[in-house]
Formats: C-alpha cells, sequence, structure tokens
C-alpha cells in the first residue's frame, strides 16, 4: 500500500491534469455513474472540530472504483501554521478491494475544489472575463489563483483578507511562485468592483458579499461556506444570480448560502439551474446572457477525492 504525503500529491498531481479529470468527474456524476451519500458529519459535543466522512463508488473507465474521504476539521489549526483541514483519502484496488493507497487530503481537497471551479469557469464564466477578485488568502486562495490562471488570461486579480498581514504573503507568494501581481484590497467591496471573476474561499458564516457590489455579467465560484450553518453570500445576491452547483442534493442539504435564501422566501426550491455536470454533457446551457450573473456553489464531492485519489496513486505507481 502507497503512502503519500502532501509534497507527492502536488508533484504528481498538476492543474491542468486535475482540471481535465474533474472535468470528468462533473460528467459521470451526472450521469449516475457515482454511487454516494452525502458527507456524514460527526460533531462531538466536547470538541470544537468535526469529522467529516466520504465514501464513494466510481463506476466508468478509467480512474474509476471505490474510494474514501476522512477529514477532520480544527478551526485551531491555521493558529497553529497548520490546514484547517486534515485527514486522508484512501482507494482501493478496483479488482480485489485491497488497500492501493493513502494520501494527504489536505492536498487532494485544495487541488480538485480548485481545478472544479476552473471547469465551472470554463464553462460558465464570459469569454474574456480576466478581472479576478480573490476573497481569502488561505489554502484554497491560493489553489484558485493557480486555477483561474489555467482557464483564463488574467488582467488584474485583487485579494482581501480579515488579516492583512495574510494578505501581503499572499502577495508576496504570487509574485514569486507564479509571477502573478497581485493587489491588496482594503475591504470586500473594493476587491469586487469591476471584477468579471470571483472565487470566495472563506470560512465565514455570516455574509460578507452584499447586494449591489458584484459587477453585471461577472461569475463567482463560491467555495466557502460548505456547511448548512456557514455562508459567505448575502440572500439577495444568491436569488439575483443564475447558480449552478455540483450537486443538487447536496445543495438542498448542505448550502448556507442556498438555505438562508430559501427559508426567506426569495427563492424556490428550483433556483438552481443545472448541476456543471448537465452543463458538460449539453443538456443545459448554462449562461443566458451577456449581462447574467453566474453563481457555482462548489460543496465538494467524494467523486472528485475519489477520482483524484486513483490518478494520484497511479502515477505514483507508474513512477511519474
Amino acid at each position: 500500500m502507497l503512502f503519500l504525503d502532501e509534497h507527492e500529491v502536488h508533484r504528481l498531481y498538476p492543474v491542468k491534469a486535475a482540471i481535465d479529470l474533474m472535468a470528468e468527474a462533473m460528467r459521470r456524476y451526472s450521469s449516475g455513474l457515482v454511487t454516494q451519500p452525502l458527507r456524514t458529519i460527526l460533531r462531538p459535543p466536547t470538541e470544537t472540530g468535526l469529522l467529516g466522512t466520504m465514501p464513494c463508488h466510481v463506476a466508468g473507465d478509467g480512474h474509476a472504483g471505490f474510494g474514501l474521504k476522512a477529514m477532520v476539521l480544527k478551526p485551531e489549526n491555521p493558529a497553529r501554521g497548520l490546514d484547517l483541514h486534515i485527514g486522508v483519502v484512501m482507494v482501493f484496488d478496483p479488482d480485489t478491494g485491497r488497500p492501493l493507497a493513502v494520501m494527504d487530503a489536505g492536498a487532494i481537497t485544495a487541488i480538485r475544489t480548485a481545478a472544479v471551479s476552473a471547469v465551472a469557469t470554463d464553462a460558465l464564466a464570459p469569454a474574456g472575463a480576466g478581472d479576478l477578485a480573490v476573497l481569502g488568502s488561505g489554502v484554497q486562495g491560493r489553489s484558485h489563483l493557480r486555477s483561474m490562471a489555467a482557464v483564463r488570461e488574467l488582467r488584474r486579480v485583487r485579494v482581501w483578507s480579515r488579516t492583512p498581514e495574510h494578505a501581503a504573503a499572499y502577495r508576496e507568494w504570487a509574485a514569486t511562485e507564479l509571477d502573478v501581481d497581485v493587489e491588496v484590497a482594503p475591504d470586500v467591496r473594493s476587491a469586487l468592483a469591476g471584477a468579471d471573476l470571483v472565487c470566495t474561499t472563506t470560512a465565514s458564516k455570516e455574509p460578507i458579499v452584499e447586494p449591489g457590489w458584484v459587477a453585471p455579467g461577472a461569475h463567482l465560484n463560491v467555495v466557502g461556506g460548505s456547511f448548512a450553518d456557514a455562508r459567505e453570500l448575502a440572500s439577495r445576491v444568491v436569488a439575483d444570480a443564475a447558480v449552478f452547483v455540483d450537486s443538487r442534493e447536496s445543495a438542498a442539504t448542505e448550502s448556507g448560502d442556498l438555505r438562508a435564501p430559501l427559508a426567506e422566501g426569495l427563492i424556490g426550491p428550483d433556483h438552481v439551474r443545472a448541476e456543471l455536470g448537465e452543463v458538460l454533457l449539453g443538456g443545459h446551457p448554462g449562461r443566458g446572457s451577456a449581462d447574467e450573473t453566474t453563481l457555482y456553489k462548489s460543496l465538494g464531492l467524494a467523486v472528485q477525492d475519489t477520482m483524484s485519489g486513483f490518478y494520484v496513486a497511479r502515477a505514483a505507481l507508474e513512477g511519474r
């Protein structure tokens, strides 16, 4: 059985390969080739953190079989210099069921989440979108800058963080690692002004994006707020957007960004236009007009982890 740490996962799983693979993952999910329950969340009353488990089976050719992600979310970790999410992805030999590989789930999650946002951007954003606002300067903020640069030519990039020192570190990282010039925005509204491409990657429990702040025709990848009690967008922002999701089932159960405006009567249960996989399969046209605001709500699916896990395991076995 292979054991692959964070550095090996990043080495073996390049961004462009992840984008192609995650497009296929979303197609398979919406085609009915994936068997997975909603994630199970364990929140002990004596703990500040939680344990989430995400089992899955993927059918089809290549990168298919049984997989599992188990992650612990510890709110104290960022202050310790550690990722908020700590855990493992496991994949099993499709023929024998023998454990094939165990690998760092934080790295898998960072890469695959941003890759799916890139797929959504390619499918839903205006062709010329390249004025990017990133809200949040952590792991997902960084991985999303990499993935956005892979699918759009970025003219301008702005970042906002609650902690100015983190935003400054993000700017330095982008210049050093990606040769990308990033402006630090003093507040969310300034970051969003004129941006036609937005990635929200915060751990916010309450809305940070208010009505009137998003430019007409922009595309939003809404990545934070992956639990029912967390959200990044004000209800009216969601109500005014054309909403696409990774999974209708997950969105209805787990997304605070969608559940809140539904409870307020601002949207109905049919407000979600389509799953991303349905757009990729040609079952839905996606963006309706140039001035329409599109919103992709990412919650993360076990199929994304499982197919990523098989890719990384096979790359390691092939000695790449």
